[in-house]
């Protein structure tokens, strides 16, 4: 008996210990067609890839080469005279850190100002409840289309009093009208159980909005924010045609524009009459126009580059799901 009530545990567990197979998702076969297409696939994205990333590597080694060397040509992804001239004459300007600051604290400003007005308004036109939220939204996507142009937007800071001051530089750029279609899109999207589910809490309109709207607007205001802080950063023409009679107000985008425009004009003096000091700090070596946009590039660019890894998290779809419950 005792070896008759054995046998079933036996081959109850035969399963379990002789065929693990069931467990293993099978896997694909590598036949022709797919050989062909992934290795088409691959080939044409490292091709891809190679184009983007030459011309950031090609200005990377033309930073670092010999300013007179440069005018020759010819360089690749490496330095063919290494030296560090041209940058030593962009780090020795005297405006180059208060430029930087104030680059920081504007774009900082501009984004966190559009970002929230941008949003509120957003959410106020995806709203069905709103009557006039198509006349507005036909108002916003006017502008988009039609610029009164330079000369007018000129005279109306003028007229704000908005000269010379730093308001010049977030006031204007409260509203984005592109911004504001793609978030109002996005609302629309999120399902109408969720404020519903707030309003049934007591929440009201504004903390419907900052506290459930916003955390599941993340992926969208990341991207729009990264847009929008590129912009800024990249940024001269605003401090040239509002700003440039404030020294403590210019930016770094227009420091180095002058420094380069200087340079250009100049000739070989890599910055100048304004840079002069800074090439004999640098050790008196004479640069070339080429080699120093290479090195402002790349100044300029550095920060973006920092910045853009911590918003990279945020550029995924999904955060919907699981926030209405079944």
């Amino acid at each position: 008996m005792a070896t008759i009530a054995s046998e079933p545990a036996t081959i109850a567990s035969e399963p379990l210990s002789h065929d693990p197979s069931h467990a293993r998702s099978p896997r694909k076969k590598w036949t022709t067609e797919r050989i062909v297409f992934t290795t088409l696939n691959t080939t044409f994205l490292v091709l891809l890839a190679a184009l983007m990333i030459y011309p950031l590597l090609n200005t990377l080694a033309i930073s670092f080469n010999n300013g007179q060397d440069a005018i020759r040509g010819g360089i690749g992804i490496w330095p063919r005279v290494f030296s560090l001239q041209n940058y030593g004459v962009v780090f020795h300007m005297s405006t180059l850190y208060q430029a930087f600051f104030m680059s920081v604290l504007k774009t900082v400003v501009v984004v966190a100002t559009n970002l929230f007005f941008t949003s509120m308004l957003a959410y106020a036109l995806s709203r069905n409840e709103f009557i006039f939220r198509r006349s507005i939204t036909l108002i916003f996507v006017a502008t988009m289309y039609f610029d009164a142009g330079l000369i007018p937007n000129y005279l109306l800071i003028k007229d704000l009093g908005m000269l010379n001051s730093f308001q010049a530089y977030w006031v204007p750029t409260i509203i984005s009208a592109f911004n504001l279609i793609l978030l109002r899109t996005y609302m629309k999207s999120i399902p109408e159980e969720v404020i519903e589910s707030a309003r049934l809490d007591g929440a009201g309109e504004f903390r419907t909005w900052w506290q459930i709207i916003m955390p599941l607007c993340k992926p969208t205001l990341a991207v729009i924010g990264l847009f929008v802080a590129v912009g800024s950063w990249n940024s001269w023409l605003d401090t040239l045609l509002y700003n440039s009679n404030e020294q403590w107000l210019s930016t770094l985008q227009y420091e180095l524009q002058k420094l380069l425009s200087s340079s250009m004009a100049s000739g070989m003096n890599g910055a100048g009459q304004a840079g002069g000091a800074a090439a004999a700090a640098a050790g008196g070596q004479v640069t070339s126009p080429i080699a120093l946009r290479s090195a402002i590039t790349m100044v300029a660019a550095v920060p973006i580059l920092f910045v853009y890894p911590f918003l990279q998290k945020h550029f995924v779809s999904g955060l919907m799901i699981g926030s209405v419950k079944g």
